[in-house]
């Protein structure tokens, strides 16, 4: 029998319980038709590149599904009229991956950051005034008593004065 990796996209609103139920329920459609399901991986609410019917997140599952194609084509029917079902995709693989998968890896790796408000051996950061010394230098505009001297302009105004008196 043909080989797939199946995923779908969950609605935000539903739990991780109901999202289990609807998983079950695939592979029972899948089981019924004479298929198995060999792994069932959730991936968990996941941010959407875009907004898919009113929804900016999503539940993500993954079935590695061994069946024939009728099999699938049923469950992918039941899915479309699904509403709790945003997004479907069925790809035709050669073989299933063992152990989880890439998401699953990509997920766990994060987890080992350490929290995020750890300085490790660097200490506190210190008083704000240690930050650099610009203080007001950078930002001062100039002063207007700089320009004393006077500008053409009034000495204009007092020729044109001085040329109205004669």
């Amino acid at each position: 029998m043909p080989l797939y990796e199946h995923v779908f996209i969950a609605r935000q609103e539903l739990s991780p319980q109901q999202v289990e139920e609807l998983a079950s329920q695939f592979s029972q459609i899948i089981t019924d038709n004479g298929g198995t399901v060999a792994k069932t991986e959730q991936w968990g609410l996941r941010n959407l590149s875009y907004k898919i019917k009113k929804n900016r997140k999503g539940h993500y599952v993954l079935l590695n599904v061994d069946a024939p194609a009728a099999a699938l084509q049923e469950m992918e029917r039941v899915m479309r009229i699904n509403d709790d079902i945003i997004r479907l995709m069925t790809v035709r693989v050669d073989e299933l991956e063992e152990g989880p998968s890439a998401m699953l890896i990509a997920k766990s790796s994060r987890d080992d950051r350490g929290p995020r408000g750890d300085r490790d051996d660097r200490g506190p950061r210190g008083p704000r005034g240690d930050r650099g010394d610009r203080g007001d230098r950078s930002f001062r505009r100039p002063a207007e008593s700089d320009d004393s001297s006077g500008s053409g302009d009034s000495e204009k105004a007092d020729t044109s004065s001085e040329g109205d008196k004669e």
